[in-house]
């Protein structure tokens, strides 16, 4: 009997294989075959005059999604449709979450096959799980296909429905979300406490102090009988004391003149110990990984972004190396528990292991505890080296083995000791606080240090112990510093403390938290500093429509409780489509508010970003971005350009001046160009500095050259801008091919071209002096990258060479005009035909980014759209599914 089993991807087909008979034939279905159009030009003839197609949602009958398979999968169902024709039974063996569920129904809806179906799940790709879950198959469960298709509407309806409004108010090509409107609305909020934030400054005092031959620091805590104030009792809106906290009653505010006297009079008292407070306290592990952890640690630890970790954990558990990534259960199988003890015990002794099997109650709602929580697969527990992993695999896969161990092992135990002791008398009456730790037993320490990259360091880092010491004992003063501090604004989020935030609040879901972080830094509603999430003014812009318009739909408890709804649907607790009217219909429905929107939203106002501070300066986002606005009466309205990578938190008033003077300045002439008789002028635009020849009254574009990098504009004088006005120059022929040979400086900076072949200057180089023989050097060392680096196969629909190329931001596998980058994780040499075509079919889907069109909604007929079919009733495992589950 021959069998055909289904996966998403050609790497997990390629696992799977291994372990299955002959008689099974497993092929990759490259992700979804079905989905909502993309764009208008994908929607089908017949239902592109009803008003309600550009949503690809039916809204006039019981919101039924119209599916269509994209043009780029239709070779893909056809190879699969091929294959069917020779099976006897079909598996389909996509993820057992929600997605996967969806993926696999979808299969069923275009292959439409007439022999039996079952679906396997498996948490882990291992040769027992494979096996097992050929022995286990049960029916699609309609529940999680229903929940994953009104999560999908619900998305849809949101961005295209909001989106045009965001066009319409603010500026084109924006997009709002379901999720990422929150998302970006958080940041939004922290980088508001930042701007609103008034620093306050106060002083302490650090000595350093020695007793039995051992010197430890102590700090001021009191003085004259009143605690001494710290960062926490002053308000981030105000810089003064808390309200209800009086300096001089509740606190002491202690001043730089103050700290000064204390700093010279206590060094002439006897300090003395007035208590010695010492304890044992144990710590435990942390629960295993889950989807948000493992991305919260991998942010702190390996410096990934969540959507990195996650492609370095789905390429872990497409080889078999760790179960599935998707997941917000802590619970590990017996088989796990039983693994990671024996590790343990081999590893590091009995006397490290728990007492018990232990298991972690789940903090993160709704979680699903038939899920298993991330671990490495199998029932060896074998290391990243014994697996010979190398890279970000091995990093990740070691942080994923080091936490699994440390579950089940036993608790540390830690002794403190708290110091206190007096110095000075009188109004110089002062404590100090000295506090100290000593590590009695590493128990779980030994594998695992939470954000710390190497345990046995961070033991070194918390081992602060402090000497023997009784109440009455004298202490010698080594040193005494008084110190001035300052509070700072609220941090920034991180990808790390993103998720964690979103996670506690219940938006989104594991799955879903890196493609919103993506989602929102691709469409320039944040920008990444470093590990900073900063957000743009335009995502100040758009929070300020969305919260005077859409209050409820960016409120967290709203969002959290939209998550439940589908997390019910998905339990078989909820129907969708009572939710779906209530949600998009009706008088506080979405499409209520989008046509209240059009008419009372002002443009004006809620582009403008307005803050006390600031004044009497205005913000605002326009067509081509930011901009500072400045308005004064008798005066005429002065407008200049924000560069983008400007942080809102960061902005003074004077910087906004600053933007308009340098506008102004730009326009001061620096010259009369000798031959050409126009102005020559230095202008700074969004993108940077650049060198202008004649006004912009002028007929015509005038001629406009980037100021290199290498050159600070201070410096561009008449005669460089002149030089550089000069610009593309010609340095010769080529000796081979005769054609001129030029330098200029263009969108990525200078550069040296001939004929198609254009090759960068290295910071060394200038634009303006570079010779033939330099040019030649840097031309022929591009022409070299000229060929591809591999040639790995034919594409099986157009028959076309795919070939891996070495480009700008490293190598790339590439097919007629469609290039995806290879990930950090895949060799040159390793990357398989399927890969490439998985690769490519991914960066293809995503450069027919959806584009819906603003329009007047017409009165339609109402039109059907692909028929749903009420759920089948439970049958037994192996049984034919039935039609697609209808919203109810």
């Amino acid at each position: 009997m021959k069998r055909l089993v289904v996966v998403e991807s050609p790497t997990k087909a390629r696992t799977i294989r291994k372990y299955l008979p002959d008689s099974y034939t497993v092929e990759a279905s490259m992700g979804h075959v079905r989905d909502l159009p993309p764009s208008a030009s994908q929607i089908p003839e017949k239902y592109k005059k009803s008003g309600w197609s550009r949503l690809g949602v039916n809204v006039e009958e019981d919101f039924s999604p119209l599916y269509i398979v994209p043009t780029d999968k239709k070779k893909v169902v056809k190879l699969l449709k091929d294959a069917l024709k020779d099976a006897d039974e079909l598996y389909i063996a996509t993820d057992e979450d929600r997605e996967g569920e969806s993926i696999g129904w979808h299969l069923l809806e275009v292959l439409k096959p007439k022999v039996p179906v079952r679906r396997m799940v498996f948490h882990e790709i291992t040769k027992s799980a494979i096996l097992e879950a050929l022995e286990n198959t049960r029916e699609m469960d309609t529940n999680l296909v229903e929940a994953q298709e009104t999560r999908r509407v619900l998305d849809r309806l949101v961005g295209y429905s909001i989106s045009p409004l965001l066009w319409k108010k603010i500026a084109p090509k924006l997009s709002a979300g379901r999720v990422q409107s929150v998302a970006v609305r958080l940041l939004v909020m922290r980088e508001t406490q930042r701007i609103l934030f008034i620093p306050a400054s106060y002083w302490g005092l650090g000595a350093y102090v020695g007793a039995s031959g051992a010197i430890f620091e102590a700090n001021l805590s009191q003085t004259n009988g009143l605690r001494l104030a710290t960062g926490k009792d002053f308000d981030d809106n105000t810089g003064r004391l808390n309200e209800g906290t009086v300096d001089g009653k509740d606190c002491i505010v202690l001043s730089e003149p103050k700290a000064r006297s204390l700093e010279k009079a206590l060094p002439l008292s006897k300090w003395i110990v007035q208590s010695v407070d010492e304890k044992t306290v144990k710590s435990n592990p942390y629960p295993p990984f889950i989807t948000s952890t493992l991305q919260q640690e991998a942010s702190r630890k390996l410096r990934l972004s969540a959507r990195e970790t996650m492609r370095v954990a789905q390429k872990l558990y497409e080889q078999g190396f760790i179960t599935y990534m998707r997941t917000d259960s802590t619970n590990l199988s017996a088989e796990a528990v039983t693994a990671a003890r024996t590790a343990i015990e081999t590893r590091y002794g009995k006397e490290y292991l728990s007492d018990g099997a232990r298991q972690f109650a789940n903090k993160v709602r709704n979680a699903q505890e038939a899920h298993e929580a991330i671990r490495p697969a199998g029932t060896e527990m074998k290391t990243a080296s014994e697996l010979r992993l190398s890279g970000e695999e091995a990093s990740l896969y070691d942080l994923i083995w080091k936490r699994t161990v440390a579950s089940q092992m036993a608790e540390a135990r830690i002794s403190r000791k708290s110091v206190i002791i007096g110095a000075g008398d009188g109004e110089n009456a002062s404590i100090f606080r000295a506090s100290g730790q000593t590590v009695l037993f590493q128990g779980f320490f030994r594998a695992y240090v939470e954000g710390s990259d190497d345990p046995d360091a961070a033991l070194e880092d918390r081992e602060q112990p402090l000497p023997d010491l009784k109440k009455g004992d004298v202490v010698k003063l080594e040193s005494l510093e008084a110190k001035g501090h300052a509070t700072k604004p609220p941090a920034r989020f991180t990808d790390a403390s993103l998720i964690k935030v979103l996670e506690q609040e219940g938006i989104g879901r594991p799955s879903t938290y890196a493609s919103i972080i993506d989602t929102i830094v691709r469409r320039g509603y944040v920008r990444r500093d470093r590990s900073q999430l900063i957000p743009t003014f335009t995502a100040f812009a758009t929070n300020n429509l969305l919260e005077s318009q859409f209050t409820s739909l960016i409120d967290t408890g709203f969002t959290a409780e939209m998550e439940q709804v589908l997390d019910d649907i998905a339990d078989g607790k909820a129907k969708a489509l009572p939710y779906l009217k209530s949600f998009f219909n009706g008088k506080d429905g979405l499409e209520a508010k989008i046509a209240e929107g059009l008419d009372k939203i002002d443009a004006r106002e809620v582009s403008g970003i307005i803050f006390e501070k600031w004044n009497p300066y205005v913000v605002r986002v326009g067509k081509y971005g930011p901009y500072v606005e400045l308005e004064k009466e008798g005066e005429d309205r002065k407008v200049a350009s924000i560069p983008f990578n400007t942080s809102p938190g960061d902005l003074e008033a004077a910087d906004l001046q600053g933007f308009l003077d340098e506008k102004d300045r730009g326009d001061d002439i620096l010259g009369i160009h000798p031959d050409l008789e126009m102005p020559v002028f230095v202008k700074k635009g969004p993108y940077g500095h650049y060198v202008q020849l004649g006004d912009d009254e002028q007929e015509g574009k005038p001629k406009r050259i980037s100021i290199p990098k290498t050159i600070d504009p201070a410096d561009v004088d008449f005669k460089v801008a002149v030089k550089l006005l000069e610009l593309p120059r010609e340095l010769g022929n080529h000796p081979e091919s005769g054609k001129v040979i030029k330098t200029n400086i263009g969108r990525f900076g200078p550069y040296v071209q001939h004929a198609s072949v254009f090759a960068s200057l290295t910071k060394d180089d200038d634009v303006l002096t570079i010779g033939f023989d330099r040019a030649m050097e840097l031309l022929l060392k591009k022409e070299a990258k000229s060929k591809p680096l591999r040639t790995i196969g034919e594409h099986p629909e157009s028959g076309e060479l795919i070939e891996v190329w070495d480009g700008r931001y490293g190598p790339y596998v590439k097919h007629q005009r469609v290039n995806a980058s290879l990930p950090k994780d895949m060799s040159i040499e390793s990357v398989t035909l399927e890969e490439a075509i998985f690769l490519l079919s991914e960066r293809a889907t995503k450069k027919k980014a959806p584009k819906a069109k603003a329009k007047a909604k017409p009165k339609a007929k109402k039109a059907a759209t692909t028929a749903k079919k009420k759920p089948a009733a439970k049958k037994k495992p192996a049984a034919k599914p039935k039609a697609p589950p209808k919203n109810k």
